[in-house]
């Protein structure tokens, strides 16, 4: 046999150090591990549900931090916990949204930094009021307690949270010896094969959720265009010159912020590439339509208007003028802002001019529509911290405007189609999901700000 061939059949042999380096890295870490930074929290996370660095072991001991282990494994669900002690390795403004960037696995992610406690959780496995009122809850039922603090947290996550365990969880706790480690070397490659099969799946989900975000862009494209150009007409309307003998320079101003207005809404929507763009606009718009009140009523010798969201019925009718009891259908009486004509339709029993858009139903009204005019309507009455949170409960539009992150989530429209619990999406996720303070002496708020006592 040519040498070169015998040298191709020839059995390589990898050096035993190699194999040996290899095993260990895929080797799981208990629930207690070395301390090392945010990256290795991540990596320990992606092993097992729990880590506690050995600096805080104080605050979740090794047989409680085992058994909470347990009980997530048991269960089944993405539940991460973290028990940290106060340090630089561990900033407190990002630590939550860097331990769920470096695990790159969608779920549950609770952190106990020093005395003070944060969750959060991708929404496709735990909507962000869940996680909001429940570590509320839990601040306030265990102050100062880490152990019955995130038993307690626990518990309540995996009755919620949507999704499965990550699959890289399977091999915590195998048995040791030669046998063991050419086992994960095998498995080793059958976790990274399954990863890659899990990535591919969601690079399809991201796929589709884009083309359905382009979509809906196309849908709002004509409604937007629609109110940009009443409101060009309405600018077109207007018997005002800048230079006639009776403007002001008050008068002069609000007829600037309103041609100001109506161009920059022109200059964003032409720059629109997702749903969420379309809030800007509709703002912008609000803004112009107040402009043009104030100019009318300086020109007229009227009261200048108060301050209010535009007409709740169809904001190119401009602010609204007063509040009046209406309900929509299915739903009960509440007060919504109305402009002076849907005002007196309202009263007087009839139905108000209510704004009509296309749907695969024919005709809706805006907030029976779908998710997808939710930014559209955001822009006009100040997004989910405005008057619609709890406006139209009832409504297909008002579940979503109720959530706090609703208009701030990349995946909104669409959220039936991000990756489930468990799976691996790397940093692609909504960083608002993980945000907020760590608080200590807890309040009675579990805001945005995480209760009282942030660092």
């Amino acid at each position: 046999m040519p040498a070169i061939a015998a040298s191709r059949l020839r059995p390589v042999t990898a050096p035993a150090g190699l194999l040996l380096a290899v095993a260990a890295a895929l080797l799981p870490l208990p629930a207690h591990a070395a301390g090392g930074g945010t990256g290795d929290v991540a990596d320990a996370l992606k092993k097992g549900p729990v880590y506690v660095d050995p600096r805080a072991t104080d605050q979740l001991p090794k047989p409680a931090a085992e058994a909470l282990a347990k009980k997530i494994k048991d269960a089944g669900k993405p539940v991460f916990v973290a028990v940290l002690p106060e340090s630089a390795e561990y900033p407190k403004s990002s630590v939550l949204k860097d331990v769920r960037s470096l695990t790159g696995i969608s779920g549950v992610y609770a952190i106990r930094l020093g005395d003070g406690f944060n969750a959060g959780a991708d929404r496709r496995v735990m909507s962000r009021n869940s996680v909001d009122n429940l570590v509320g809850a839990v601040r306030r039922s265990s102050p100062g307690n880490a152990q019955a603090e995130l038993t307690s947290f626990v518990d309540q996550a995996l009755e919620q949270a949507k999704g499965k365990a990550p699959g890289s969880w399977a091999g915590e706790g195998s048995g040791g010896g030669s046998s063991a480690a050419t086992g994960l070397l095998v498995g080793g490659g059958v976790i990274v094969a399954g990863g890659a099969g899990a990535y591919a799946l969601f690079r399809r989900a991201k796929k589709k959720r884009e083309e359905r975000e382009r979509a809906e862009l196309d849908a709002l494209r004509v409604v937007v265009d629609e109110d940009i150009t009443a409101f060009g007409e309405e600018l077109d309307r207007l018997v005002f010159s800048p230079s006639e003998p009776s403007a002001t320079d008050a008068m002069r101003e609000d007829y600037a912020r309103a041609l100001d207005a109506y161009d920059k809404a022109k200059e964003q929507m032409a720059a629109a590439t997702t749903p969420q763009d379309v809030q800007p606009v509709t703002e912008t718009l609000g803004e112009g339509r107040f402009a043009l009140a104030t100019l009318a009523a300086r020109r007229s010798g009227a009261p200048l208007p108060e301050r209010r969201v535009p007409c709740f019925f169809d904001p190119r009718h401009g602010p609204s003028t007063e509040d009046v009891q209406w309900a929509p259908m299915g739903g009960a009486p509440r007060p919504v802002p109305a402009c002076a004509a849907d005002a007196v339709r309202v009263k007087a029993g009839d139905e108000p001019d209510s704004r009509m858009v296309h749907t695969d139903n024919g005709p809706q009204p805006y907030w029976n529509a779908g998710p997808a005019y939710a930014p559209w309507a955001g822009g006009y009455f100040g997004g989910a911290g405005g008057i619609l949170g709890g406006l139209l409960v009832g409504t297909m539009l008002g579940g979503l405007l109720s959530a706090p992150s609703a208009f701030a989530a990349p995946d909104l429209a669409g959220p039936e189609n991000l990756p489930g619990g468990g799976e691996f999406t790397g940093s692609d996720f909504n960083p608002s999901d993980f945000s907020g303070g760590f608080g200590g002496g807890f309040g009675t708020d579990a805001g945005s700000d995480f209760g009282g006592g942030d660092w």
